[in-house]
């Protein structure tokens, strides 16, 4: 399906050159997105009904001391929508709704980035030392607590991503990436196992996705590889991109997967299983070209995959593409 660009929405800054540096929330049918991009010390938010807001880091006294966001994300429980941010000193959640308060989940000393809602109730976050937070989210009200820490990596987490689809037995439903390019595959529960770990060759891993078993993983050299959640086989590798990939998204009704990278190049692919062989195949469904951008952003704003939305590099304006 072809896609053309529709509307801009003005940010109140820029986007800051930072992976996934895009937040959706896909509303119920009928509804308007709601979108959030990082720029330094705070988050440019465009609710889906109302004004802009600016919403600022917490962690300082004062200006000089206020730390650098480096991901915003909507993590969607069963109980409950929180957004979630990490900056250079740790962990931030909105609790209680839009105008709800702030929380701050530890990790007050490190670097953090890679979020991601797993298992019904949890918030798992990466750390610059390799170690994965997991917060117990409560179905309501402000206790949040650290029930587990994962430990696996070596390098700084790059990015989180939990099963989309419906994972197929022994394949786990959360992934988590490093700097290294190292994935580890872990299946969620009172307590995370760890089901299979995927070796870096050294190149950054800068984005991944989960889909039916599927891990799709972004490169810095412009590839994405498909493994095998299960057995940690890689299926396909893709030269997608001429440069550093910052951005990858799943639609979970579709398996159409996209991809964005300093190339200005935005990729809608397809992702489907031969029914006879279990091959995983791939479509190349759609290019399109940002001039002059340095794409940091990318994400599907509907199941489906028929909309996305795109951010670049002190680019002030979020870019919406639906059906041609």
């Amino acid at each position: 399906m072809p896609y053309r660009r529709q509307r801009s929405l003005a940010l109140r800054c820029s986007s800051s050159a930072l992976y996934n540096n895009l937040a959706v929330l896909c509303p119920p049918r009928g509804a308007a997105a709601a979108f959030g991009a990082v720029h330094g010390s705070s988050l440019s938010l465009l609710p889906g009904e109302g004004p802009a807001r600016q919403l600022q880091a917490r962690g300082g006294g004062s200006a000089l001391s206020t730390p650098l966001l480096t991901q915003a994300a909507w993590c969607e429980l069963p109980s409950r929508v929180l957004l979630v941010l990490t900056s250079q000193r740790g962990v931030q959640v909105r609790l209680g709704g839009p105008g709800g308060p702030w929380g701050a989940l530890g990790a007050h000393s490190v670097f953090a980035r890679g979020i991601a809602a797993a298992g019904g109730r949890f918030i798992c976050v990466g750390t610059s030392f390799g170690a994965v937070l997991v917060f117990d989210i409560p179905p309501k009200g402000t206790n949040v607590t650290l029930s587990e820490v994962l430990e696996q990596h070596r390098d700084p987490i790059t990015d989180i991503a939990a099963e989309q689809g419906q994972a197929p037995d022994g394949a786990g439903d959360l992934v988590t990436a490093d700097d290294c390019g190292t994935l580890c595959l872990w299946s969620s529960g009172e307590e995370f196992t760890l089901l299979g770990k995927i070796p870096g060759s050294g190149c950054t891993c800068s984005s991944v996705a989960l889909w039916n078993g599927i891990v799709a993983a972004g490169y810095g050299n412009g590839q994405i590889r498909l493994w095998e959640a299960g057995s940690g086989r890689i299926r396909a590798q893709l030269s997608a991109h001429a440069r550093w990939i910052y951005a990858l998204d799943l639609a979970p009704l579709t398996g159409k997967l996209l991809s964005g990278a300093e190339d200005s190049f935005v990729h809608v692919w397809k992702l489907s299983r031969d029914p006879d062989t279990d091959d995983i195949e791939v479509q190349h469904c759609h290019a399109e070209c940002v001039t002059d951008t340095q794409v940091c952003g990318a994400r599907f704003c509907d199941p489906a995959g028929d909309t996305f939305a795109v951010t670049g590099y002190d680019l002030s304006e979020i870019l919406c593409y639906g059906p041609a």
